[in-house]
Parts: C-alpha cells; sequence; structure tokens
C-alpha cells in the first residue's frame, strides 16, 4: 500500500506555534522525538501529546519572567526535546529566539547578546557559564541564565537557576492557550565568515512557506524518521529538520553526537538525512582510503559497482542509454552498494545536502552506490532553501531548480537574485547592509555566480571568491577547492593568489594518509617534513593531477602544509565547519611570505 503525506499546509497556520499545536491535536500519539537518555542509557520517545505538555511548562516559565512581545531569547543547547519545547514555548508568547551555535566563541555569541539585547539564555551546564563569563558580565539586559543541568548561583549571581527549579509542576492541556504571534520569529547570526556575524531576521511567514515549498518537491511521510545531527542554530537543519519534519508529522531522532554518528545511524536507521557536504566529503575518503588497501580485484569490482550504478541512475532518469552491463547492477549492488547502504542504517530514503557545494564527482559515487542524494541551495537569508534536487530530476552537477514561491534571475556578473516568500525581512538593525543585500525591487544579491540550464541553478562561482592574478587571469577559487578536496590527503585547503603572479595552496593534511605518505617518500613522518622539497613536490603532482581539467595558466606553483587541525575553537572555521579564509590566511601569513618573497 502506498504510504499517504498528511502536510499541515502555512494557510490553516498563521505561526510556528499554531503549527505546532495543530499537530499535537493532529497526531497526539505520533512519536514526535527520539532522543539518547544518558542516565538509563537507552533511546526514548517522546509523543506529540506529551510535547504539548513540556512545551506548556515552559510556556509558564517564561511568563514568570516579565517578558514582553518582542523580547528576545537566546537557545545554546545541542539537539534535542528541550530545545524545540524552548523554542516553541519562547515563540508562542511573541518572543524572538536567537539560537547560538554551542561550540561558537565568546566573542561572537558577546557580540551576538549584546547586538540583541538578549534577556534569556537556555544552555547546557555552570561550564558554559564560566566559558561565557567575560561576555555575560558586561550584559546588562541579561536577567535569565538557565542551565539543563543543576546548577547553584555562582559567585552571588542571582541570574543563574537549573531548569528543575524554574520549569513549573505539572501541565495543562496545550488546547488550553492560542500562540501570541510577533511578526519575526528568529533572528538567525550568520556564520561570519569574512566578519562579524550579521542577525538575520526571519518571520513565521518565511519558515512556514519555506517549509511547505521542501514539501512539494520531495514527498515526506508520517512513518519517516529523520535523524537530526546539524546543529538546529543552522537554517538548514531547523527548517527541514525541525518544521519540515513537523508540518509532515514525521519522526525525528537526535543523535547523540558527530563521533556517534555512525553507531546512531544503525540504531535509528533513520529515512530521511539532512547534511552538509563535509560530512560526505569524510565519508568518500574514508571508503576511498579504505579501498586503496584493498586487493586489486575488490578494488575494480567496487568501481564498476559505482559506475554501473552511475549508468543505471541516468537510465531511470532518461538522460543515459540502456546497455548490457546494466544487467550486471544487480548483482554488484548486492555485492557491493547493499553493504555501503547497510553502514548508514540501510533504510535511507531521502538525504539531503546543502550549505556549501558539493563536488559533483562525491554526488556522483554516493548516487552510484544507490543513496538518494539530492543537493540544494539556499542561505541563512532565505530562510534558507532556493532550490534543490527532485527525485524525478535529479542532475547532481547542479543544486536543482527554484522551490514552490520562490522567483529567481540572473542579474550583473552573472549574480543569482531571488524574490518571494523566503527571503528576510532584514538584518537586525543593520539597514546599510539590507539595503546592499536586497534591492529596492525586494530582490535579494546572493553574491552567487550561477548559470541557468533547463530552469536548473548551477552555481559557477562567487563574487567575493573569483580572484585575479597580477597578470590579469580570473579564478574562482571554490572549484579549485573542491576539486583538490577530492584527494583524501587534503583534509582543509585554501587557494591563494589575489594580485599575485601564481597559485598557491594552504593545506592540512590527513595525519594517518601523510605518514603513509612519508614511508612512501621515505621520510620522518614528522611536520618538520613538510618543508623537504621532495614532500612539496609530490604534494604538487597530486595537485596537478587533480586540476587537469582546468585551464592551462590554473595550476598550483607552491604549498604551504600543516598538520595542526583547522577549527571553531582556533578561530579558522565558523561553527557550520566552513572556511574563514582571511583568518586562515592571516594565521599562516608567515608561510605565505616564505611562499612570495622567494
Amino acid at each position: 500500500m502506498r504510504a499517504a503525506t498528511d502536510y499541515i499546509p502555512p494557510k490553516s497556520c498563521t505561526s510556528l506555534g499554531e503549527l505546532f499545536l495543530s499537530r499535537v491535536l493532529k497526531s497526539p500519539t505520533g512519536t514526535a522525538y527520539r532522543y539518547y537518555n544518558k542516565t538509563s542509557n537507552t533511546w526514548q520517545a517522546i509523543t506529540w501529546q506529551e510535547m504539548g505538555q513540556a512545551v506548556n511548562r515552559w510556556r509558564k516559565a517564561l511568563q514568570q519572567e516579565g517578558l514582553e512581545i518582542g523580547d528576545r531569547v537566546a537557545v545554546m543547547l545541542p539537539n534535542c526535546p528541550d530545545w524545540v519545547a524552548f523554542d516553541q514555548a519562547a515563540l508562542s508568547l511573541g518572543l524572538i529566539v536567537v539560537p547560538l551555535f554551542a561550540n561558537d566563541r565568546p566573542a561572537n555569541i558577546g557580540h551576538i547578546f549584546f547586538n540583541t539585547e538578549t534577556k534569556i539564555l537556555l544552555c547546557p551546564s555552570i561550564d558554559t557559564w564560566r566559558h561565557l563569563a567575560p561576555v555575560l558580565d558586561r550584559l546588562p539586559s541579561l536577567q535569565r541564565i538557565i542551565t539543563i543541568n543543576r546548577a547553584t548561583v555562582q559567585q552571588g549571581d542571582p541570574r543563574i537557576t537549573c531548569i528543575a527549579d524554574w520549569l513549573p509542576d505539572g501541565a495543562d492541556s496545550p488546547s488550553s492557550w492560542s500562540p501570541i504571534t510577533h511578526e519575526t520569529a528568529s533572528i538567525v547570526y550568520t556564520s561570519g565568515t569574512t566578519g562579524l556575524p550579521k542577525g538575520v531576521m526571519l518571520s513565521h511567514r518565511n519558515i512556514l512557506e519555506n517549509s511547505y515549498g521542501g514539501l512539494l518537491c520531495i514527498d515526506i511521510y508520517p512513518e519517516d524518521i529523520f535523524l537530526s545531527f546539524l546543529p538546529l542554530s543552522h537554517m538548514l537543519e531547523r527548517t527541514a529538520g525541525y518544521y519540515l519534519p513537523m508540518m509532515a508529522g514525521s519522526t525525528v531522532a537526535f543523535a547523540r553526537s558527530i563521533p556517534d554518528l555512525a553507531e546512531d545511524l544503525l540504531t535509528v536507521q533513520p529515512s530521511v538525512l539532512v547534511a552538509v557536504p563535509r560530512i560526505f566529503e569524510r565519508i568518500h575518503a574514508g571508503i576511498i582510503s579504505t579501498m586503496a588497501a584493498r586487493p586489486k580485484l575488490l578494488q575494480t569490482l567496487f568501481r564498476q559497482a559505482v559506475d554501473t550504478g552511475w549508468k543505471n541512475f541516468l537510465y531511470r532518469q532518461g538522460r543515459g542509454p540502456w546497455s548490457f552491463s546494466l544487467l550486471l547492477q544487480p548483482l554488484l549492488d548486492a555485492l557491493v552498494a547493499n553493504k555501503v547502504r547497510g553502514k548508514l542504517g540501510g533504510r535511507l530514503r531521502v538525504i539531503i545536502t546543502g550549505g556549501a557545494p558539493l563536488a559533483a564527482e562525491i554526488s556522483q559515487f554516493f548516487i552510484g552506490l544507490g543513496l538518494p542524494l539530492f543537493q540544494g541551495y539556499g542561505l541563512t537569508e532565505t530562510s534558507p532553501v532556493i532550490s534543490v534536487n527532485r527525485p524525478k530530476d535529479n542532475r547532481p552537477e547542479g543544486v536543482g531548480k527554484p522551490i514552490p514561491g520562490v522567483e529567481v534571475k540572473i542579474g550583473e556578473d552573472n549574480e543569482l537574485l531571488v524574490h518571494g516568500s523566503c527571503v528576510m525581512q532584514g538584518y537586525w538593525r543593520n539597514e546599510q547592509a539590507t539595503a546592499k543585500t536586497i534591492d529596492s525591487h525586494g530582490w535579494l544579491h546572493t553574491g552567487d555566480q550561477v548559470s541557468l540550464e533547463d530552469g536548473h541553478i548551477r552555481i559557477t562561482g562567487r563574487l567575493k571568491e573569483i580572484i585575479v592574478l597580477s597578470n590579469g587571469e580570473k579564478v574562482a577559487l571554490t572549484d579549485l577547492e573542491m576539486a583538490i578536496a577530492m584527494d583524501p590527503l587534503f583534509e582543509y585547503n585554501v587557494v591563494i593568489g589575489e594580485g599575485r603572479p601564481f597559485l598557491s595552496m594552504i593545506g592540512v593534511l590527513n595525519g594517518p594518509l601523510w605518514e603513509e605518505l612519508a614511508e612512501q617518500l621515505d621520510v620522518s613522518p614528522n611536520p618538520e617534513s613538510l618543508n623537504l622539497p621532495e614532500v612539496r613536490q609530490a604534494v604538487l603532482a597530486r595537485t596537478e593531477k587533480l586540476l587537469s581539467r582546468f585551464p592551462g595558466f590554473v595550476f598550483i606553483k607552491e604549498v604551504a602544509l600543516s598538520l595542526a587541525p583547522w577549527t571553531v575553537e582556533n578561530g579558522l572555521l565558523t561553527p557550520t565547519l566552513k572556511l574563514k579564509r582571511t583568518a586562515i590566511e592571516k594565521h599562516m601569513e608567515d608561510e605565505i611570505k616564505r611562499i612570495y618573497d622567494k
């Protein structure tokens, strides 16, 4: 029997709070969330009715804080039912939710708090307070700090309390209250790759319409289980992994952590996964490294399985011919691809990737293994989804067609412009930045360069990441860096060369693969060996092979290598794991100077 959808359309609810109440009343006994209880070491489930009662308790507690409609409240938790309960309770009172990345730096968080005059902070523990104390002490607007774990008053600070003391006992039926709506639902801060983050104001309507637009592209059913591991402070996860499944009546299971992801996939066996390209790049690198150590026959079998699976995909899409090799596809699938899918839970029906570009070769690799990977595209400023590939028209070299309710066109310098219900209200208290991003006709300027082919959007570059060499040649850095990332030796890489005579690469090498390379070159695996001429030449030879499809002037002439990881904590990655190019170049300025002063 074919599964049936059970959507709550946005026209039937005026706010995210009404969406939640509608789902509670429509599916009271359905499983809303699953989470891992660390006390009992078991996975537990919460029904929609139980979530309604939990939200009511949070709502009562917030009402006791004397807050006014439009006040800002912040949540800084890992993904869990409490994140949802706080969010829904706050939204139902007309408060504006400010999500924070749990791994963000204190300076960024301090900027956000000061900028929004946040009044309430929900965080995991007293350790979080200690970590943020230098900035929290300078924030007179912050009146309450609530911790999930037990906390006592610290250094005479009466603002701190724990959830057990703060939440009231008991809960009425959620149908006993009606949501209050403030036009702005949330202020979501961009990840700040090029400076201080800006606060994106998103309305209830922005998010409701964007969630529904996604559902009109790919069917989602009440029987579906989402595995949530991207931070809910990331707008892709919040819309596609939280509000969208609520609209569809699906279950969301909260993963324990990224290190536990492989085990959680096997335990939860999700049917839907929302992820960023970095996850697939790492899985791809791991598989490639593992296969390199296998016998030649197995390597050949694996490559044939991926190649045949890809040809079968193109044939089923109507974009490739039938061939006799496809007769082997069921056997190769059973011998190879099915085992890979089994390690991801074995039930994945939809995999959405977005937030950054994913190399077409990696998309083809997973699709060839029978994994239903759909690349999409969006910005925090667009709630966030602009486009996504569809099951019957999936072109992994691009990011799909615009979702319903979104209009696009190409502006100057091939920049993608976006119009529709997804476009933000503006940047919080930053009219100048808003005017630069949204023109007088309401078109949002994405900063991304694209081409449109049969309605499909293909990202070709980014205006800020097109550099000009001193000889006048223009280079799109993103394409080069994605090509280099195909080699699992490179954990991270940044290409530089603006105004300079040639291109260079700053790279962080994968530790175990570096040791293998060092052994092949008969050098010590110590970091000092990275500066040896034979090591640099070996790395340059690998990059030359990776960039063979680019024009002749596009080649890496020098490298600066490191084994020290780039992390959020050392300020070189954003909380969404994007590279902070300017910070990386400053961090490596001595090595860059060495390269260009020769």
